[in-house]
């Protein structure tokens, strides 16, 4: 989603009006469900998408149409499986989309673009909210920051977002929200080959890294496009440089054994989301068998670690590591925006 404002910010600087699609609601065999979005501009479409197949060919027809109109609206995607076979579509089922037009002269657009980047940057959970009855009304809220938009938001509404994407009707007001910030951040521990290829595939996933190491010529930022930041730290003192919260990841991937342990041994004692260690298992035995001796830890404690870490899809090379390192975070992700609110 971080690309989208951005992107969104970039066309209006080059005078371009647009159309975002919005799932808000589906059912049966749909590839994607309520929140996915696609930005379309008067050439198609230029970043995300909505699932792809029938309803994301006929859903860019539309906005396509509305960016000539310059009036939002919704419509729902009704597919048999005579539709579905017409189109080539595996998936079937309905799908309803709200289509926002937004145009380049509208300096609210452009302030909710940079409050966004800020709200990333800041690290605060914010909520993007699109008025469903009108053209132009959206809106971001941040609990820190409060309301920022054109969209009406009743203080009831407010106070029970869910970190869901989730559809508020009444008589007065038709709203559509998402949680769209996250405070999380992934604390990468080493800067290797491995390193290098996760980082920039995470960032793509809207997933903010920050890198350290305590070799120089491993905290280039050059080498990891897309990190927010990086640390020439010593190990020994991790919470001199950082400090760990609850929504964070870590992820540690040192030189050696000896400094896989040390970073391990602090990284409990803090409440990281998700703990994962590169490595085979022979490697994870000899760590964990230090951490018990040397550290007094617990096995309990030694449960929080996903080691080795990644999803097991035979990955052998450092991006297909990191592949399978940024599905398996993305898993995490998911599980716990589903437990959440």
């Amino acid at each position: 989603m971080r690309t989208l404002f951005q992107t969104i910010k970039q066309q209006f600087l080059e005078e371009n009006d647009l159309v975002l699609a919005s799932i808000t609601a589906s059912s049966g065999s749909t590839p994607r469900g309520a929140g996915s979005r696609m930005l379309v501009g008067k050439h198609g479409r230029i970043t995300g998408t909505i699932g792809g197949g029938a309803v994301e060919y006929r859903a860019e027809l539309m906005a396509l149409d509305i960016l000539e109109k310059k009036e939002s609206c919704e419509h729902e995607f009704r597919l048999n499986h005579k539709d579905v076979e017409n189109i080539g579509m595996i998936c079937g089922g309905d799908v309803t989309a709200f289509f926002q037009y937004l145009d380049h002269n509208d300096p609210i657009i452009m302030e909710i673009t940079e409050t966004a980047e800020k709200f990333y940057e800041e690290r605060k959970d914010f909520w993007l909210i699109c008025d469903l009855l009108t053209t132009s009304g959206v809106s971001l809220y941040s609990p820190a920051c409060g309301l920022i938009g054109t969209a009406n938001v009743p203080s009831s509404v407010l106070s029970s977002l869910s970190t869901k994407p989730h559809r508020y009707h009444s008589e007065d007001y038709d709203l559509f929200s998402e949680q769209i910030g996250t405070s999380g951040t992934v604390y990468v521990f080493g800067g290797g080959h491995v390193s290098q290829k996760l980082v920039p595939i995470l960032a793509s996933v809207d997933f903010r890294c920050v890198v350290l190491d305590d070799r120089p010529e491993f905290t280039n930022p050059a080498l990891f496009p897309g990190a927010v930041e990086t640390i020439l730290c010593d190990f020994n003192h991790l919470d001199q440089y950082v400090s760990i919260t609850a929504a964070d990841y870590c992820c540690v991937m040192t030189r050696g054994h000896s400094y896989d342990t040390i970073v391990q041994a602090q990284l409990l004692a803090t409440p990281a989301c998700y703990i994962g260690v590169i490595g085979s298992r022979a490697k994870k035995a000899a760590v964990f068998h230090r951490l018990i001796e040397e550290y007094n830890i617990n096995e309990q404690d030694l449960n929080r670690i996903i080691s080795p870490i990644g999803l097991e899809i035979k990955a052998e090379t450092p991006a297909e590591i990191a592949i399978s390192i940024t599905g398996q975070m993305i898993q995490v992700r998911a599980d716990r925006k589903a437990t959440s609110k």
